[in-house]
């Protein structure tokens, strides 16, 4: 089995178990207070990612501006998540937002110029439908 497989099956494991956990925290606390916490976890995460790299990350203008940007827009979808995920089913919210690849997708025709094949298409298509009857 090739790597790249292993560590996305591995993704799709913690993935998915980190869809319950959120769930199970906004039962006790604010989508706020929610947010502060997952933040003192994915600090453990960078502060081990800091060490791996000997605390020298690379630099590089561009790159450290998407990189920036990538945060504040996953952080500020989080806490949307969070508030859906306090007031909603964590069957229904989890999966419908896990739709958001459509959203690449079509970002990465429009801005990427990257190719879209017939298959490709007929999975977005059936993901729309998945929409659709998530929200139902």
């Amino acid at each position: 089995m090739p790597v790249w497989l292993i560590l996305a099956l591995l993704t799709l494991a913690l993935w998915g178990v980190w869809g319950i956990f959120p769930k199970l925290a906004t039962g006790y606390l604010s989508p706020t207070s929610v947010m502060v916490y997952e933040g003192i976890g994915h600090m453990a995460v960078v502060i081990g990612a800091l060490v791996y790299l000997g605390f020298r990350p690379e630099v590089h203008p561009k790159g450290i501006t998407f990189a920036i940007l990538a945060g504040l827009v996953g952080t500020i979808g989080s806490l949307i998540f969070l508030v859906a995920l306090s007031r909603g089913k964590a069957s229904v919210v989890v999966p419908l937002t896990a739709m958001y690849p459509v959203v690449t997708i079509a970002l990465s025709l429009w801005l990427l110029h990257e190719p879209l094949t017939l298959k490709q298409g007929a999975g977005v298509v059936l993901a729309l439908l998945a929409i659709l009857m998530f929200s139902l």
